[in-house]
């Protein structure tokens, strides 16, 4: 996003700002919807660690993490601050888990969709594709659906690794873990190296 615009790709002023602006509101709204969306499912099948910990919240400053905001700015793709969960609090810890983990990917396609749903009804009646919402929903819906699909991807920490737990023996689990940085090493050459 950012990185776009320094390198002078399709920059209008218009464009930046709305991009920008789009950015913010996904450190904002977004960020903190899927970290909610973690906390409520958690609390939901038993595990009140988020709720105690003040996490089951909306708030922007409890997800609010420095790091992953910048780099959403910069380069389109960033983090919040993770909720606490404990699995052990679950009454099926494995299951559980990976609920609470789609918990965060599915509430960005489901932002990503009411996004849809707005553009197109804007668009609809309007009768034409006004510029600024366009350009905000563009983003918006395209940055909803990477983070779902990023963090469905089965590396630790992304929600796709615990979700990927559910279905594996203890044992092959645990060997998971054991070779964890080799296999992101591994993903790390193959997605720079293409």
């Amino acid at each position: 996003m950012l990185y776009e615009i320094l390198r002078g790709e399709s920059f209008t002023l218009t464009r930046a700002i709305v991009e920008i602006l789009t950015m913010l509101f996904i450190i904002f709204f977004i960020l903190p919807l899927h970290e909610f969306a973690h906390a409520l499912a958690a609390h939901k099948l038993g595990d009140d660690t988020a709720k105690n910990s003040g996490r089951l919240t909306l708030n922007p400053i409890v997800s609010f993490d420095m790091v992953g905001s910048i780099l959403l700015l910069l380069i389109g793709f960033g983090w919040a601050k993770p909720v606490p969960i404990n699995p052990r609090n679950f009454r099926k810890p494995k299951r559980d888990t990976a609920l609470t983990a789609f918990a965060g990917p599915l509430s960005n396609l489901i932002a990503a969709l009411v996004g849809m749903i707005i553009y197109y009804a804007i668009y609809a009646a309007l009768h034409y594709e006004p510029l600024i919402p366009s350009i905000f929903f563009g983003y918006y819906v395209e940055i909803n659906i990477a983070l779902a699909v990023f963090n469905l991807i089965p590396l630790p920490p992304l929600d796709g690794s615990k979700i990927l737990g559910a279905f594996l023996t203890d044992r092959a689990i645990s060997n998971y873990y054991r070779y964890q940085n080799i296999i992101i090493l591994i993903v790390l050459v193959i997605l720079f190296t293409g």
